[in-house]
């Protein structure tokens, strides 16, 4: 294997825009966690598992914050607790974003219902928790997990360059799942649209009955049909560039130290959480405007509970005539 490249210099510009990354990611896994507790009805299957997918996003951003915010110069102690700590978490989320797809195809394409589901769910939580935590542990006890010089990361520690085997630890702390995510996440969404374009024309004998219905499930399936590209793509362009940085540095190419690269990699490594929060809460709309409704409540000031004082000689309205007329509820937000 040959030598690494020199050790890549961050700019005050570049840790600054990672920094606000993992910020802002951290904000949207936090945002994701609050609607989850917030709102029960929401708790669907599978929006509990992107609430376990939010927590290894908030776990690995503050990691990641932590370690761009030290900026390593060399080994110590809180390196690698934070190189342990990212690894783990980073992992996880690629765990937890592959479980997701898999239960959406398995509930969609094969109906996947009732007590199959629980114990698919029980199995997501033994591999996407333990799988990590097994690696970090024996990469922690081997000391694999050190200094890197920022070559495969961007000031943050993962494993030691200077180790030997460090090509396979770096597959098993993360790039071996991430290039398996690439694979797994497109097939398995590709087949979920696939089955839904098949139920659609299916039913399209039945449009010129149910053309008012149709027209509504056809904007919903459209909206659905969009974050089913969106999730695989957005995916691939957040981590793309943290593999052409290792496969960089595998070559001792001097060009992982571009800076373009360098940044690209610190914000995809750490916008994930807040990638998730504008697909899954901004842009969808049930959730989003129960959000704006609950802003509103809390900035709207809160109106007098007094009556106003009436002049002299009115009348006291009636309570017959008050009981007899329409009460007035506030509309429901839709729901898609």
């Amino acid at each position: 294997m040959p030598l690494p490249a020199p050790p890549t210099e961050l700019l005050p510009s570049e840790r600054a825009v990672v920094l606000l990354s993992c910020a802002l990611s951290a904000l949207g896994s936090g945002l994701l966690v609050a609607t989850h507790a917030l709102w029960p009805d929401l708790r669907s299957r599978a929006r509990r598992l992107l609430l376990f997918l939010s927590l290894a996003d908030l776990l690995s951003a503050a990691s990641y914050f932590y370690g761009v915010l030290q900026d390593f110069s060399g080994p110590s102690w809180d390196c690698v607790l934070q190189g342990a700590v990212s690894s783990f978490a980073n992992t996880s989320s690629f765990f937890w974003t592959v479980a997701i797809a898999l239960y959406l195809y398995l509930s969609i394409v094969h109906a996947a219902r009732g007590p199959r589901t629980d114990r698919l769910l029980w199995a997501f939580h033994a591999v996407s928790w333990g799988v990590p935590l097994t690696i970090t542990v024996a990469a922690v006890s081997l000391k694999k997990i050190g200094y890197d010089a920022s070559d495969v990361s961007v000031g943050w520690c993962w494993i030691d360059l200077e180790a030997e085997d460090r090509l396979l630890w770096m597959l098993l702390t993360g790039k071996l799942w991430e290039m398996l995510a690439y694979i797994l996440l497109p097939l398995l969404y590709l087949l979920v649209r696939k089955h839904i374009n098949r139920a659609r024309e299916a039913l399209s004998e039945y449009r010129p009955i149910l053309c008012d219905t149709h027209q509504l499930q056809r904007r919903s399936s459209s909206v659905a049909d969009k974050k089913l590209v969106l999730i695989p793509l957005i995916f691939i362009c957040l981590r793309v560039w943290s593999t052409v940085r290792f496969v960089l540095t595998l070559c001792g190419s001097p060009a992982v130290r571009l800076p373009v690269l360098v940044v690209l990699h610190g914000i995809g490594n750490t916008f994930q959480g807040g990638a998730n929060c504008i697909v899954f809460v901004l842009c969808t709309r049930a959730v989003r405007t129960r959000l704006v409704s609950l802003c509103c409540c809390c900035c709207g000031s809160q109106p007098s509970t007094q009556s106003p004082a009436r002049p002299p000689g009115a009348s006291v309205p009636s309570k017959t005539r008050d009981a007899q007329e329409p009460r007035q509820t506030p509309e429901e937000p839709p729901s898609t």
